[in-house]
C-alpha cells in the first residue's frame, strides 16, 4: 500500500530534481533513497552488499589506518 506524503524542498532542489530525475520518477526515486534508512532489512542488505565490494572496503581500511596514526601523537 501506497501512502502520499507532501513535503517541501528548496526551489532549486526541485529543480534539480525534476531537469535530473524527471517529473513522473521523483517520488520512485526519493523512496529509494531513503528506504535503507528506515527499513531495517534492507539496511542489513546494504551492508552486506557494501561488505562484498572489495574495492571500497580496501578503500575503507587505507582510510581508517590513515587517521590511525593521528591519535597516536595526541596527549591524554
Amino acid at each position: 500500500m501506497q501512502k502520499k506524503l507532501t513535503i517541501t524542498i528548496d526551489e532549486e532542489v526541485y529543480e534539480g530534481l525534476y531537469n535530473t530525475i524527471g517529473s513522473r520518477r521523483i517520488s520512485r526515486f526519493i523512496e529509494e533513497l531513503v528506504r535503507p534508512y528506515v527499513i531495517s532489512e534492507n539496511l542489513d542488505h546494504a551492508y552486506q552488499q557494501m561488505a562484498l565490494n572489495e574495492d571500497r572496503e580496501a578503500e575503507a581500511l587505507e582510510w581508517t589506518e590513515g587517521t590511525f596514526g593521528d591519535f597516536s601523537d595526541e596527549t591524554r
